[in-house]
């Protein structure tokens, strides 16, 4: 008799053209045919989605990149049949350089620039599952924003298509932006205005 139990117990995988018959109005993302139910964010997590958000789309302004901010599917493989496609997200920050991949309903490619705020009940998402998510599919930077640490972690896509070790920085640093030619993300006055104060390691 055929042991069926570890088949069981991995969770079924759909496609994204099944995603989208859910009619439960929940926000779900899809990472190699599962998905995951996405937590309503809290007011500190929109706060500073909305400021860097704005930062990055006045630089924009006139440019041929474009800035977006959740919710918006992103479609990392570009596959057109949403039947064959599995990896289907809802970055809270994003930058999209190629123009092909901008459509009416998702966006359908890797996004030059991802930007996720971490989840105080879940951050091992972000920094785990997305981060190896992100460099298989080719983003090109990803920045993990961690409020409960106060740290942003840039990771750069090497030649090796590989991550490199990330660089940190406290949120009320200047932060360039390596996919945008002189773009600088600064958060200080952001961080006066909210009453962040910034606890440093007596090493920095």
């Amino acid at each position: 008799m055929k042991n069926n139990l570890a088949e069981d117990l991995e969770p079924k995988k759909i496609s994204y053209a099944e995603l989208l018959e859910f009619d439960d109005e929940k926000r779900y993302e899809l990472i190699d045919g599962v998905p995951y139910l996405m937590a309503s964010p809290r007011v500190s997590h929109q706060d500073i989605l909305f400021e860097i958000g704005y930062q990055l789309k006045t630089y924009l302004k006139g440019k041929k990149c474009r800035a977006f901010i959740a919710p918006l599917d992103v479609k990392l493989s570009g596959e057109k049949d949403n039947k064959k496609e599995f990896n289907v997200v809802q970055p809270d920050i994003m930058v999209v350089c190629d123009q092909n991949k901008i459509t009416e309903k998702n966006i359908q490619g890797a996004p030059d620039l991802v930007i996720e705020i971490t989840s105080p009940y879940n951050p091992a998402h972000d920094k785990l599952v997305k981060l190896n998510l992100y460099q298989k599919f080719g983003v090109k930077e990803y920045w993990i924003v961690s409020l409960e640490e106060q740290i942003i972690s840039v990771f750069l896509l090497n030649e090796d298509k590989i991550y490199t070790i990330p660089k940190a920085y406290y949120l009320d640093e200047k932060i360039k932006v390596n996919v945008l030619k002189e773009c600088y993300i600064d958060l200080s006055e952001f961080c006066k205005e909210n009453n962040i104060t910034i606890k440093r390691s007596k090493e920095s």
